[in-house]
């Protein structure tokens, strides 16, 4: 294994090689994995609403102000780039006097 000082001493510190550079732990090899077995509809819906429970849904008020954020966002975007594109075809179409 070719590696600089710096990563042989870092890697000594982590106890990963020896002084000699020498792999010191072996790498778990991968053992062949059972498949699980998988759940039933009813238990997948029964759990899929014991999460859902979990969240914290935002208020209506919430919503709308997430909404209101987010349409006012996209006008503005679009504004932006909608005026970028005609300075930039104005400006190309005056260059080669179109």
């Amino acid at each position: 294994m070719s590696m600089n000082r710096e990563q042989k001493r870092m890697l000594q510190r982590q106890g990963e090689v020896d002084a000699d550079g020498e792999p010191i732990r072996q790498r778990r090899s991968q053992t062949s994995h059972q498949p699980e077995e998988r759940t039933g509809v009813a238990q997948f819906t029964r759990e899929v609403r014991a999460e859902l429970r979990k969240v914290a849904w935002p208020s209506r008020a919430e919503t709308a102000n997430y909404a209101t954020v987010v349409v006012i966002t996209i006008i503005v975007v679009t504004a932006i780039v909608a005026s970028l594109d005609w300075i930039f075809s104005n400006s190309v179409l005056n260059l080669f006097d179109v």
